[in-house]
């Protein structure tokens, strides 16, 4: 794609890489044929290959967004579907963050808008704020059909209190270090999550078990948080960099063989980190730990996951979560492991398409991404399979609240090698 940036813009790091990866793009349209919103709307500036139109309008012009590149930006859910399918290697994923930010520091949204995702930036990547949220949330969410009207903010109000859950798991307080059963074969950091540690600790119980059977020791240093993903993909750059900061400084220095991330979401992100810091002071620290950083499928391939319990023989169906096999290209080893803990596994049609969680897409987006989930429940339905597992809290969540349990691949594969059988079964 030809481009028509000045030398002065070019000086800027940022308008420089977005340069780069404009101009790889062939427009081919190949990005259309799997991206949800052109899928589900059919309209081009619902596709990549649109979008990237309208941001190269917006940045080689220097101006500010406008309502049309915030709508169409906004529809994105970075599921990163486009960069699997993309034959000339586009990496979508840094422009459109690059545009997201663009959008938030030069359009004036709504005010309801406004509001709503200062509250999301300001509760979701902190426990401790969450937790109440959420108890609040479950209180009153029967009366979500009482809100009125058919506006954005009314439609979001309601898929946020849809989304609650009608009661919490109680608290599982981490610790800072967990040691390994027998000789140590390894030290890792375990990234905690944010919402996850309120909506389901058991998954981040079930991680360490099952790494500290195996001879790992885990640690999770205090002064780690939230990965900043939430607030990034919001366009909040300073949040995001500050609570990646964090986690950068604490893991860098902790002599670790890797860094362990169970939510899928959060490890593009930390494994993004040395792009994201490259014209930072920390640049070296954060390509250490991107390149430490491990989705927990792999760590467990990496220390040799190996089940001690007979098959249950339970037919699961897999969901793979766009963040996962498009955002780290990981796409048949939670599957294997799952074959190797002796269930049958099932991967529902359509594998490739968002089911609509996507951070928190689902209450900015709540119509789209309604639509999605009901597709990606139907494609999973026609599986047979009595169980749902995935590896994100978002997509369970998501695709929570029906009859199939949904539960994490760790905690399977944790009962299958000598932990509780999930509660959910």
């Amino acid at each position: 794609m030809q481009t028509n940036f000045t030398p002065e813009q070019l000086r800027d790091p940022e308008l420089r890489e977005a340069n780069t990866i404009l101009r790889s793009c062939v427009h081919c349209g190949m990005c259309t044929a799997t991206c949800p919103t052109f899928v589900e709307l059919g309209d081009e500036l619902d596709s990549p290959r649109g979008r990237i139109y309208l941001i190269k309008d917006m940045l080689e012009n220097g101006r500010p967004a406008t309502e049309l590149e915030a709508r169409h930006v906004d529809r994105c859910l970075s599921c990163l579907s486009c960069m699997t399918t993309c034959p000339a290697g586009v990496n979508y994923m840094h422009l459109v963050d690059h545009a997201r930010r663009h959008i938030e520091e030069t359009y004036d949204r709504p005010l309801p808008e406004r509001l709503l995702r200062r509250m999301l930036a300001m509760i979701l990547p902190y426990p401790a704020r969450f937790r109440p949220a959420m108890r609040l949330a479950g209180l009153v969410r029967g009366l979500a059909g009482l809100i009125p009207g058919q506006s954005m903010t009314a439609k979001r109000l309601r898929a946020m209190l849809k989304l609650a859950p009608k009661t919490l798991p109680p608290a599982q307080p981490l610790g800072s270090l967990y040691p390994a059963e027998g000789a140590r074969r390894g030290r890792v950091a375990l990234l905690a999550g944010c919402a996850q540690q309120v909506l389901d600790p058991e998954i981040n119980a079930a991680t360490i078990r099952l790494l500290t059977r195996m001879g790992v020791e885990v640690v999770v240093p205090p002064s780690t948080g939230c990965c900043g993903a939430l607030t990034h993909h919001m366009g909040l750059h300073d949040p995001a960099m500050a609570a990646a900061r964090a986690n950068i400084l604490a893991w860098d220095a902790a002599g670790l063989d890797a860094v362990v991330v169970n939510t899928s979401g959060c490890g593009t992100t930390v494994k993004d980190y040395g792009f994201m810091f490259r014209e930072a002071p920390e640049a070296a620290a954060a390509a250490r730990v991107s390149a430490m950083a491990m989705d927990i499928s792999e760590a467990l391939d990496k220390f040799g996951y190996a089940p001690s319990r007979p098959a249950p023989g339970i037919t699961v169906a897999y969901h793979s979560a766009c963040s996962l096999q498009h955002g780290q290209k990981i796409t048949a080893l939670p599957n294997q492991l799952l074959q190797k803990a002796g269930f049958t596994v099932k991967e529902p049609l359509e594998g490739h398409l968002c089911c609509g969680s996507a951070g928190t897409y689902n209450i900015m987006q709540p119509d789209i991404a309604e639509r999605l989930r009901a597709r990606k429940l139907a494609n999973i339905n026609r599986t047979g399979a009595s169980v749902l597992v995935a590896g994100n809290i978002g997509c369970l969540t998501q695709l929570g609240g029906e009859a199939l349990p949904t539960i994490h691949t760790v905690q399977m594969l944790d009962w299958m090698a000598g932990g509780p059988k999930p509660a959910a079964l």
